[in-house]
């Protein structure tokens, strides 16, 4: 089979969803706070989950939402502190995480990143799996501040290091650990009580998701509590469960893989079918983040006329 007949297949299943996006009342939408430390909340709804780290005299995001709700996030900021919001860390680079970048940037907040979020938020880009086309980010919502590897904030009493993982969710995430209060921001590289969405054409892949969530288990501690880029709040004894299970579904599909099964028999083969009730009841099915592992494995990830970005993935 070519790879434009792939990929139509593959993304037939995410139409609702692209409508989804497309038709969200976003007016019907709320940021609902939920308190992890004397400074700290975890603001939830509508995008990723958002952390809040509240100074003396500013406060610190982790994340910024989708655009069209930039305004609630700023207003259940309000509604916790009087303090301005100074700085704005970006897990990675998806609309639903730096939406609220420009709006947040005008109010006086400096966007910090991995180098390769500015690049791609420079760029038009297609994300597999949900069939939308991304377009070039404004000047305003772009991060002022990147880094490579590794960085270290000060702020607000807290040491907070930020740090890239080798590509997982996309080829930008990056960790944010706060290493006084013990809380540990993972991005999209965890779904928590969900199949994991990885974006394959920036570079994300099933096997990297895992490496990345190998490295989470060794910051965390036995106290650590985890917020993951979407759905609710882990220890480490959780994340490790959802670790193994991610492990377990990739071990059933490159076996699949290397018995010579073709995408549609690989679906067809149910690899998650004992996991299906607890983890596939959102709108990434099995059926469809099987399609998706199997097309990152395969490196039939791009949409037609658009260079993968990700070579297919070893055996180890």
């Amino acid at each position: 089979m070519s790879a434009r007949p792939r990929i139509v297949m593959a993304t037939l299943a995410t139409l609702l969803l692209a409508a989804t996006l497309q038709a969200q009342d976003w007016s019907q939408v709320k940021i609902h706070p939920t308190k992890i430390t004397d400074n700290m909340y975890v603001l939830s709804g509508g995008g990723g989950n958002v952390a809040l780290l509240i100074g003396d005299d500013a406060a610190l995001l982790v994340d910024a939402t989708c655009a069209e709700i930039a305004d609630k996030l700023v207003a259940a900021v309000e509604s916790l502190t009087d303090k301005p919001i100074r700085l704005v860390i970006n897990t990675h680079w998806h609309f639903d995480h730096v939406g609220g970048n420009e709006a947040l940037t005008r109010a006086g907040a400096t966007i910090i990143a991995h180098e390769a979020v500015r690049t791609r938020m420079e760029k038009q880009n297609y994300i597999t799996g949900v069939d939308r086309d991304i377009p070039p980010s404004p000047p305003d919502a772009l991060p002022t501040t990147t880094f490579t590897d590794k960085l270290v904030l000060h702020f607000a009493g807290e040491e907070i290091r930020v740090m890239h993982v080798d590509p997982a969710h996309t080829d930008g995430d990056s960790f944010v650990y706060f290493a006084r209060a013990d809380v540990l921001h993972l991005g999209d590289t965890c779904f928590s009580g969900m199949y994991t969405f990885f974006d394959v054409n920036a570079g994300g892949s099933l096997d990297g998701i895992i490496q990345a969530l190998d490295k989470a288990l060794k910051i965390a501690t036995d106290k650590t509590q985890i917020i993951p880029g979407h759905g609710g709040p882990l220890n480490k004894p959780g994340l490790a469960e959802y670790r193994n299970m991610l492990t377990t579904v990739r071990d059933r599909v490159r076996t699949l893989i290397k018995d010579g099964k073709s995408r549609d028999e690989v679906i067809a083969a149910k690899p998650t079918a004992d996991l299906d009730a607890r983890w596939g009841k959102t709108w990434l099915t099995a059926d469809l983040w099987v399609g998706l592992i199997y097309d990152g494995m395969t490196a039939q990830t791009a949409k037609p006329g658009t260079p993968a970005t990700n070579s297919p993935q070893s055996d180890s």
